[in-house]
């Protein structure tokens, strides 16, 4: 089982920029592949990002292709969402997710341990 809390959420200008953090608990971090989500109301959960276990491999949703970066540091049982040129529909809660498989997932259902999400919200 795997512990996640993320970090470095919170508030910022349209075009600025945020790097998340999510750290996991347990040895076996570079086991699980990883995804951050993230929801705002009146809204489902979507998948942002996603990284397979070895960090060798990513799907961005298109909505922030070219603008987020997702990483990992196995040695530091840490996942990142670097976060650039944001925008104002990119407000909502931030989640990080890990997911029993090691290749990449894209939905939910798919991840088996969640954190308890970050606020990010971009102010135009």
């Amino acid at each position: 089982q795997v512990q996640l809390v993320e970090s470095g959420g919170g508030p910022v200008q349209a075009g600025g920029s945020l790097r998340l953090s999510c750290a996991a608990s347990g040895r076996t971090f570079s086991t699980y592949a990883m995804g951050w989500f993230r929801q705002s109301p009146g809204k489902e959960r979507e998948l942002v990002a996603a990284i397979n276990s070895s960090g060798g491999s990513r799907y961005y949703a298109d909505s922030v292709k070219g603008r987020f970066a997702i990483s990992r540091d196995n040695a530091k049982n840490t996942l990142y969402l670097q976060m650039n040129d944001l925008k104002p529909e990119d407000t909502a809660v931030y989640y990080c997710a890990a997911s029993d498989y090691a290749t990449v997932r894209t939905t939910p259902t798919q991840y088996n341990y969640w954190g308890q999400g970050t606020q990010v919200t971009v102010s135009s």
